[in-house]
């Protein structure tokens, strides 16, 4: 009765061991001791069903290592923020830059401008000398010398017109006083209103600035 109990037992255990999906080569043996007249049980291999139970549940992660993280996670965090602290500093400084560079490049080119303005003014006059001579002869009576003269005159104002000198041309347009500085005034029914009919000293332009008004004479 006791051996049929104990081979129940074994069928039980063996039963449970294939349903824990355990290799089939882990057999249980039943041997019979020589000594003793009872059953004597031997196990294969041990059935560590608990230990595999142990096996399938995930790890506790430690207390360092949970620690440890929490503080990588902090100082990634504190690196985005500083990266990001710098970029914004990074495209100001930048853009105040490019801004100062403008800046700089637009107040060079005034100061050259008017370097070049006041030296032109200073040229005008004689211009305006060259232009006095070559009209007081008549252009049947000129001589070689005064031809002369006239080409180097043609050549002056190509010079200055190549660097933006220009005259303005008053006669026959609208006066313009930011433009014109009338200084005659007459009434002439046969001519337009307000209309600039002579040249008195002629005005010149420089770029897109007034570099010397035009003297002339207005009517109606």
């Amino acid at each position: 009765m006791a051996k049929k109990s104990m081979n129940e037992k074994l069928r039980n255990l063996k039963a449970d061991k294939e349903g824990a999906g355990l290799p089939a080569e882990q057999k249980i043996k039943v041997t019979e001791g020589a000594e003793n007249p009872g059953t004597k049980i031997k196990i294969d291999e041990e059935l560590n069903f608990e230990e595999d139970d142990e096996a399938a549940r995930p790890k506790p992660v430690p207390k360092k290592d949970r620690r440890g993280s929490k503080q990588m996670q902090a100082e990634l965090e504190a690196a985005k923020e500083l990266a990001e602290g710098n970029k914004e500093k990074y495209t100001r400084l930048l853009s105040e830059f490019d801004n100062m560079r403008e800046r700089n490049k637009k107040e060079n080119a005034e100061m050259s401008d008017k370097g070049a303005k006041d030296a032109l003014e200073k040229i005008l006059p004689v211009i305006d000398n060259f232009e006095r001579a070559l009209d007081s002869v008549a252009e049947e009576e000129k001589t070689p010398f005064e031809e002369g003269i006239e080409k180097i005159y043609k050549q002056l104002m190509d010079t200055l017109e190549s660097i933006g000198v220009k005259p303005m041309n008053a006669v026959g347009s609208e006066f313009d006083p930011m433009l014109h500085n009338a200084v005659i005034h007459e009434e002439d029914a046969e001519q337009g209103e307000n209309l600039v009919v002579e040249e008195m000293q002629k005005g010149y332009m420089y770029k897109n600035d007034v570099l010397r008004h035009a003297m002339v004479k207005v009517v109606n």
